[in-house]
């Protein structure tokens, strides 16, 4: 069985931080590709650890923009 989730990759100074929104799971690497197997990795231990019970899924659907706010005086 399989579950589908959201997975969210966003590249810092030295990494790519992976982060399993459903779950709050979250991974890095050097590479996209190794944070993706990474977060893979992360995610398959906390459902070990956790169980997959009342888990969340994932709707299908997921929007990403560029939120531009104003801070400061």
């Amino acid at each position: 069985m399989t579950r589908k989730f959201t997975a969210v990759i966003v590249k810092e100074p030295e990494w790519y931080v992976a982060h399993c929104i459903e779950l709050g799971v979250v991974s890095q690497g050097k590479t996209i590709e190794e944070a993706k197997a990474n977060l893979k990795e992360a995610v398959e231990l906390y459902l070990e650890s956790f169980g997959t019970e009342d888990l969340p899924e994932t709707s299908g659907e997921a929007l990403f923009y560029p939120l531009e706010v104003a801070v400061g005086g």
